[in-house]
């Protein structure tokens, strides 16, 4: 969880701009459509709850395409100019006979106050030394829309 909110912070903070206050706001319940090239689109439900808390609940990510048991730990931060980052530990799908557990980590704007888009990096544990961060790496995009309380 450390590695999580250390790579998120990190991130954030190398974007953010000075600007006033919005009335945006990424509390609540979210629907996350996210996809990395060559693969199918995933989704998961964001919690976001007060002070940067938040879970994961991964729809279609554990074996055989089902939902997770449970949520999973996660953390979010929003920073200047509509700007939101949320991220957890997880295990997603390699291929069709592979599970990697890595870090989630989606960075995007609000569309309205009701939407995000933005970009999805998944860091999993595996090591690759030809990789520049020196672990297997995945990057893609991500759409959320608010689901009604």
């Amino acid at each position: 969880m450390l590695k999580s909110l250390l790579i998120l912070f990190c991130l954030l903070s190398l974007t953010a701009q000075a600007a006033a206050p919005t009335e945006t706001d990424l509390t609540g319940h979210w629907q996350v459509k996210f996809t990395f090239a060559g693969r199918a689109d995933m989704h998961l439900i964001l919690d976001a709850q007060t002070k940067g808390s938040a879970t994961f609940l991964l729809l279609d990510t554990a074996p055989d395409s089902k939902p997770d048991a449970s949520p999973r730990p996660a953390a979010w931060l929003q920073t200047t100019n509509d700007r939101v980052g949320f991220s957890g530990e997880t295990e997603i799908p390699f291929g069709t006979c592979c599970r990697e557990t890595g870090t989630l980590i989606f960075k995007g704007n609000f569309g309205s106050n009701n939407s995000l888009t933005g970009k999805v990096i998944f860091v999993g544990s595996t090591e690759e030394e030809e990789n520049p961060i020196g672990f297997r790496a995945m990057i893609g995009t991500f759409t959320a829309t608010r689901l009604a309380p």
